[in-house]
């Protein structure tokens, strides 16, 4: 996969081969539905998916990780007394970075995520 551009946003990768709109869908609802379902769609469209679509894997490993590092920004700042008060400001970071995925995702290029711990691989 080819970098093509990358800002405080996220960068985002041209994939070798264009994905089916099937593909196109899956990757989609990975991040989308993140918005209603926390880390379960990610990791439900993966594990299923993982071995028929390098796209999608691509999609859901990004999405499943970027749920799990707002969880443990959650936890931490939610350990923080001071920190309770930014759990606002996370959550509209979030859904932002999430309709950006789902934008790139929809145009057939792989998002990366700013600040992603990357524990799937």
């Amino acid at each position: 996969m080819n970098q093509q551009s990358s800002s405080f946003l996220g960068s985002e990768e041209q994939p070798l081969t264009t994905p089916t709109s099937d593909e196109r869908t899956m990757a989609i609802l990975s991040h989308v539905l993140c918005l209603v379902g926390g880390f379960i769609p990610p990791l439900i469209i993966y594990l299923v998916k993982k071995d028929e679509s390098k796209f999608i894997a691509e999609h859901a490993k990004e999405s499943l990780n970027f749920q799990i590092t707002c969880i443990i920004i959650c936890v931490v700042l939610f350990i923080s007394i001071i920190g309770i008060f930014l759990l606002w400001l996370l959550g509209i970071v979030a859904t932002v970075l999430i309709i950006i995925a789902t934008i790139r995702a929809s145009e057939n290029k792989v998002y990366r995520y700013p600040f992603n711990i990357r524990l799937i691989r």
